[in-house]
């Protein structure tokens, strides 16, 4: 049964077309997938349904939803789309913590929409609250409803989001990048949770990702965007099958993609980890009582050697971010020691140590001050020698060259790039001191798989043209797996699995490091038949 019909959808701003005539359905009890890169209109045709779309734009077609009196959602005006948007249709955002409000509890954030639309009082909305919170996997006993968003994991708010999204028993659920900056055992559990809620709700999920993955294992129907067209479309199992669409054959290929690497490890120790211990003390539960110290990292060696690829990876919460800050020398470890070069690393060490280790962030642009153009972004390093260099715009021109950028970028603002070019941006900062090693925290992890795989290219090159060593932190295994020669696997602060990359994929011996490799989505190719 056809639950929304959306036929010639277009959207305009100004003079330039964004969506153009779309077409597809969805049915009820169904998931519809929608992939594309960056850009290609999947976020904006999410949006146009839901009536959210920018101010200014132009909006044409038809998108019918099963038994409205007022068929075409898109001829709407905005009191009655009010009465829509939570009640008929739901929507779940890709960052939660933007979407949830921080000064306001968990349970009023849910029970708030039963109250805006009338559908309960204040206090059945808080039962309500509680019943659709324990639905998605929050207990009464571990998540009261005075909780707060801060409080919580990625993953947890996520749930919050999916909780406050299905509140109302929508007939449509559209989930925008819902896993994108998630680990992949909490992806996984988040769309088994959009998958129940399908069957058992008899809802329709609209799910809009990058990832060919994801979808290919949970999606039933699939449209494949490019620039604001669908380029392909079909049962989920065909278009993966045929990919009649050079596009699609594009983003297949990107999603398994390997960089071509030298080997050069050498041995000879660049990093040395030494029984490390990060403790934290934990705030007071009582007047007299105090939990015990948590110990974010226990007990940590490795070595990482000149030329060497190593791959660090975990759930969120595993220890990676503390080890890493230890690494670059922005906390004091308790017990241990990091040397790097051979010298110990502290809070205190020297600028010189120091530039021999750079950082490339998860997210690019919050790494950057957007005040300053990328010429002085990329030079920032520099205050780590005596003196910046006569020269200086030339070896910013030389880096932002390395990476693929042009020299005349440097006079521009870091608003005006986008997501891939920005992460170009933030290598080459890292590139500008000519370090021996950098930190590349969850670098690729929310880029689409085309940029992604130009991103990998580019750090197999570097390391190759500038002899460099990458310690690559993420929990994306596939990307771990395209680009380290070794892997740590680290689980609640402690190493519990070492080796040589594809042997730890191939055969791993620890349970934990099964789980992750169980939990990463497949790209599964649909057989005919």
């Amino acid at each position: 049964m056809t639950l929304l019909r959306v036929d010639d959808l277009c959207l305009s701003i100004g003079s330039l077309p964004i969506l153009k005539s779309l077409r597809f359905q969805i049915e009820a009890g169904q998931v519809f997938g929608v992939v594309g890169e960056s850009g290609s209109g999947k976020s904006m045709t999410a949006l146009a349904l839901m009536g959210l779309q920018p101010g200014g734009s132009v909006v044409s077609g038809v998108a019918d939803l099963k038994d409205r009196e007022t068929r075409n959602l898109l001829a709407l005006p905005e009191d009655a789309m009010c009465q829509i948007r939570g009640a008929e249709i739901g929507m779940i955002f890709q960052e939660p913590m933007t979407a949830l409000n921080p000064v306001q509890t968990i349970g009023a954030q849910v029970a708030e929409t039963l109250i805006i639309h009338g559908r309960a009082t204040k206090s059945q909305a808080m039962v309500i609250a509680r019943e659709k919170l324990n639905r998605v996997g929050l207990p009464a006993k571990e998540f009261p409803l005075d909780r707060y968003p801060h409080e919580l994991s990625g993953g947890q708010r996520q749930r919050v989001c999916i909780a406050l999204a299905i509140a109302l028993r929508p007939k449509l659920l559209i989930a925008d990048e819902p896993t994108t900056a998630l680990d992949v055992t909490t992806q996984a559990q988040i769309l088994d949770l959009l998958k129940s809620l399908v069957a058992e709700e008899g809802m329709a999920l609209m799910l809009i990702t990058h990832d060919l993955a994801v979808v290919s294992g949970i999606a039933d129907q699939v449209a494949v965007m490019q620039h604001g067209e669908i380029v392909e479309a079909g049962a989920t199992a065909d278009v993966f099958r045929e990919m009649r669409h050079p596009y699609t054959r594009q983003l297949f290929e990107a999603s398994s993609h390997v960089p071509k690497r030298t080997q050069r490890a050498q041995d000879e120790p660049l990093l040395e980890v030494l029984n490390a211990t990060r403790t934290y003390v934990l705030p007071r539960t009582g007047l007299f009582s105090r939990p015990p110290p948590f110990k974010a990292v226990n007990d940590v060696s490795f070595t990482l050697n000149k030329g060497e690829n190593l791959g660090l990876v975990g759930e969120s919460g595993c220890g990676k971010s503390t080890l890493t800050r230890a690494i670059l020398g922005l906390e004091a470890l308790q017990a241990g020691e990091i040397r790097l070069f051979g010298q110990k690393v502290t809070p205190f060490m020297p600028n010189a140590l120091r530039s021999g280790v750079q950082v490339v962030f998860q997210d690019p642009y919050g790494s950057f001050n957007p005040r300053w153009k990328v010429a002085r972004l990329v030079a920032e390093p520099f205050h780590l020698r005596d003196h910046v260099p006569p020269e200086w715009r030339t070896e910013v021109a030389d880096a932002l060259i390395s990476v693929g950028m042009q020299a005349s970028d440097m006079d521009k603002y870091i608003h005006e790039f986008s997501g891939g070019q920005r992460q170009r941006i933030a290598i080459a900062r890292a590139l500008i001191l000519r370090p021996d090693l950098i930190v590349l925290d969850e670098a690729v992890s929310a880029l689409d798989v085309s940029i992604r795989a130009q991103i990998l290219d580019l750090l197999a090159d570097l390391s190759d043209r500038f002899d460099l060593s990458y310690l690559f932190i993420s929990h994306d295994l596939s990307v771990v797996r395209a680009i380290a020669d070794r892997v740590l696997v680290m689980k609640a602060g402690e190493i519990v699995e070492t080796g040589r990359t594809e042997d730890v994929f191939a055969n791993p011996r620890h349970p934990y490091t099964r789980q992750l490799i169980a939990a990463t989505p497949k790209l599964i190719v649909g057989k005919a038949g």
